[in-house]
């Protein structure tokens, strides 16, 4: 078996920023037709970790999501569910009894989220908590200020220490990007995460603003491409946070496609990490089905 060689990641590829954002542009330009368009939202449906991530959440606020999770719309058959729930690592048992025997994979957050400033062992005993509970991803956040000062490999024994901790559990890793400043920033963050053992890069913890952009998303697709030919192992993106429509969900799809090809097409390799985009594509599925809009009071709000 080849050993993986880990890169010097202080020699990061450096993004050409204006090209980004033209290619991001003409993905934006993409024509849609119906019967493609309603195949894509309920794509988009199944590629969703539905989200509650506040000081508030309950257990009965928890229980109200994973019912929705599973039952997005009962008057529209054949839908699909959601990927996920993803919720704090208390409300993971919650979650996990709400949902039974449904699909539906229960991901949560830790490592002292969204800030990170935690000593490592806290992280661990996070992550831990979470995992024996039940848990069957766990999303966890970098620590942007090492990263920042360029200490690189603390971040990368972080990530690497954490995926110990996760057993079975896929592990997600969120980067911050609003918090990263540059696009070469972003690069170097998703090689770092990748080699250090991640399942799925993530964009953000959608506390901060700007969370997930198309630039940001693209950089990181571009990083899994690379990393896959180099490796032959496939990572999974997620965007999360500023996603609420589904004409834009639509566009990231396309930019999936046209990067990396339709083996990412599924909830295997993409989410989008979203609270109010489940509702929204559930809109627009109604009126292609019946020609109307539906009032927002139709669906619920968590």
């Amino acid at each position: 078996m080849a050993v993986l060689r880990i890169p010097d990641f202080s020699k990061s590829n450096t993004i050409d920023q204006v090209g980004i954002e033209e290619r991001c542009s003409r993905f934006q330009t993409r024509s849609i037709k119906k019967e493609t368009k309603v195949q894509g939202l309920k794509m988009v449906l199944n590629m969703i970790d539905l989200t509650t991530l506040e000081g508030k959440d309950t257990e009965g606020k928890v229980k109200q999501m994973c019912f929705k999770a599973a039952h997005l719309h009962d008057i529209y058959p054949g839908l699909p569910t959601v990927a996920a729930v993803c919720v704090y690592p208390t409300m993971v048992k919650t979650a996990k009894d709400a949902l039974g025997a449904a699909k539906i994979k229960v991901a949560s957050v830790s490592t002292a989220f969204p800030s990170g400033q935690a000593p490592l062992q806290v992280k661990i005993n996070d992550t831990k908590f979470a995992v024996d509970n039940g848990a069957d991803e766990i999303d966890m956040v970098i620590s942007r200020g090492e990263f920042l000062k360029g200490n690189y490999n603390f971040v990368f024994d972080e990530i690497a220490t954490i995926k110990e901790v996760c057993g079975k559990a896929r592990l997600k890793v969120i980067f911050e990007t609003g918090e990263l400043s540059t696009l070469d920033n972003v690069r170097r963050a998703s090689e770092i995460a990748m080699y250090a053992g991640a399942d799925f890069i993530k964009t953000s913890t959608g506390k901060i603003s700007p969370a997930a952009t198309m630039p940001v998303t693209l950089v990181m697709l571009e990083a899994i491409r690379d990393y896959y030919y180099h490796t032959g192992i496939m990572i999974g993106m997620k965007p999360a946070g500023g996603i609420s429509n589904s004409k834009l969900a639509l566009h990231y799809l396309v930019m999936v496609k046209e990067t990396l090809g339709n083996a990412w097409l599924n909830n295997q390799w993409f989410r989008f990490g979203a609270s109010s985009l489940a509702n929204d594509v559930l809109m627009q599925l109604m009126k292609e089905k019946t020609g109307v809009y539906q009032s927002s009071d139709y669906f619920s709000k968590d």
